[in-house]
């Protein structure tokens, strides 16, 4: 069974395209440093079913953002650790990352690692 890292954050939607353009550079980071896989997507139907709450009802959104889930994949948490330790490392995604012109808040940004328990 894989590992994965996963993420969910509050991109302002004028914002956008910035942040896509710095999440096309790590993507190819993590991939060149061994993630098996790596996505992040942009809010599409949150609409509120009544079944459970939506990422927005959870995350609390501020006006004018948008949701972003994101994920990358792994062979194990030691391939994660792995790879994480050179992508933390690697100068085109430091390049990208400007603490002072980021695209989004970083600390209202949610991140957390799992085991995978059911594969298809």
């Amino acid at each position: 069974m894989n590992y994965v890292d996963g993420f969910v954050l509050s991109v302002p939607a004028e914002r956008l395209a910035d942040y896509k353009k710095m999440a096309e550079i790590a993507a190819k980071v993590w991939k060149k440093h061994g993630a098996l896989e790596y996505r992040e997507c942009v809010q599409d139907d949150v609409t509120d079913n009544g079944f459970c709450a939506t990422f927005p009802q959870t995350f609390k959104p501020k006006d004018g953002e948008l949701m972003v889930f994101a994920y990358v994949v792994y062979y194990s948490r030691e391939h994660r650790d792995e790879v994480n330790a050179k992508v933390h490392a690697d100068k085109d995604l430091l390049e990208s990352c400007d603490p002072e012109n980021m695209p989004f808040d970083c600390k209202r940004m949610t991140y957390g690692g799992f085991k995978t328990i059911v594969e298809a």
